[in-house]
């Protein structure tokens, strides 16, 4: 039985940590992020869980730590944003390559300079390909549901990659919602204990983590790594469809809003699509048939699903919460053009950037998103694929 309660999404994530009673916790403050641990270290100081709590100097030294860990065998976890992420860059990437399962939640802000708190996607964007799993989350719930599912994806066999939960600064992080919590057996039940094959206390297989790998293995190694992402998919699939038995609520790659019957569509990510779909059931009372395809599942990348899904609209827009600074457009503008362009269909595309540093955006200016689509695909023809919204005028 679900416990209604009214949490930000931070209390909701560290909420979600508690029930998951990792091994270790290590993790260093950064707005708006600071919550997480601070949360969670109450809940050690209360003998809620029996985590080892790892107060470090760094955020670089809090990656390390959960990697250390993980190596060791233990079920490891951290929260972070922004320049936080930026400082842990190096150790990214080694999470990944040595394939170790750990969870991190991140709590998108933009990343400095100039400095800024508040919420864009630059820190997420940043290391979109370095090897993690990305979940994105629209609201609260979201965010508390990703985390109870993100272990048992990163823990599968056919994974072990790291994972990271995304929700967007103060937006969710620290606004209250109504929420359904899941009684702690339940959740226990639901994620298992680790049990990793390989691990560095392990007195029975001496292992080396982190070896020098040069030209004769790394390239192999990488591709293990590729396939591994390709795999997530369906282990992805397979752990939302259990969880929707358990709980009720159903996770796909995406959501398609109003999508089946929609002749122009918006693709967004995060707490953007909540407003998206208030826009949606606006303009379809005016008579335009509006729909929204919203990213939860950023890495692996669902290609051809969304191709598949877009092919009958006649003009969409992908709207970035930052800006990939290449001239060519966001990161996530780039993936759907590209999963558009390889599965062979053709639909008018315009990209957004939006919201930059937290930059407010509005029901109205998403409908000027909608009405420059009804326009585009009453021609056919894109002048500018490459666009702001709400960015002031003669300021760009």
């Amino acid at each position: 039985m679900s416990i209604r309660e009214r949490l930000s999404g931070n209390e909701a994530t560290a909420i979600a940590m508690k029930q998951i009673n990792p091994d270790v916790v290590a993790a260093f403050p950064i707005t708006p992020s600071t919550e997480i641990p601070q949360y969670f270290s109450t809940f050690v100081a209360n003998g809620d869980v029996d985590t080892e709590f790892v107060a470090v100097e760094s955020e670089h030294s809090a990656m390390s730590a959960t990697i250390g860990a993980s190596a060791a065998g233990g079920r490891a976890m951290t929260a972070t944003s922004a320049n936080g992420l930026s400082l842990m860059w190096e150790m990214i990437y080694i999470a990944s390559s040595l394939r170790l399962p750990i969870v991190m939640a991140l709590v998108n802000r933009a990343v400095s300079g100039p400095l800024n708190i508040h919420n864009d996607h630059s820190d997420a964007m940043g290391v979109r390909d370095a090897g993690w799993i990305m979940l994105f989350s629209e609201n609260n719930q979201e965010a508390y549901d990703n985390m109870l599912m993100a272990h048992r994806i990163a823990e599968h066999k056919d994974v072990l990659l790291p994972v990271m939960v995304c929700q967007d600064g103060f937006i969710t992080s620290h606004s209250i919602e109504n929420i359904e919590l899941e009684n702690d057996e339940d959740v226990k039940k639901f994620v298992g204990e680790y049990k990793p094959q390989h691990y560095l206390l392990n007195a029975d297989e001496p292992i080396a983590v982190g070896p020098l790998d040069l030209q004769g293995y790394l390239f192999e190694h990488k591709a293990q790594q590729a396939d591994a992402m390709r795999a997530a998919k369906n282990v992805i699939k397979e752990v939302s469809a259990d969880f929707e038995k358990w709980t009720g609520r159903k996770y796909d790659f995406f959501e398609e809003y109003k999508l089946s019957d929609a002749e122009v569509a918006i693709v967004c990510m995060n707490s953007t699509a909540g407003t998206t779909k208030a826009v949606v059931d606006d303009l379809r009372e005016k008579g335009v048939k509006a729909g929204l395809l919203k990213v939860r599942m950023y890495r692996p990348f669902p290609a051809e699903e969304i191709a598949e899904a877009l092919s009958h609209l006649k003009a969409v827009a992908v709207l970035d919460k930052s800006d990939s600074l290449n001239a060519a457009g966001g990161a996530l503008f780039e993936d759907v053009t590209s999963a558009m362009y390889v599965n062979e269909r053709y639909v008018p595309m315009v990209n957004y950037v939006y919201g930059i540093g937290g930059r407010d955006t509005t029901e109205k200016q998403l409908e000027s998103v909608f009405l420059d689509l009804v326009e585009i695909a009453q021609v056919q023809n894109v002048d500018n694929p490459y666009r702001y919204l709400g960015l002031r005028k003669g300021e760009n």
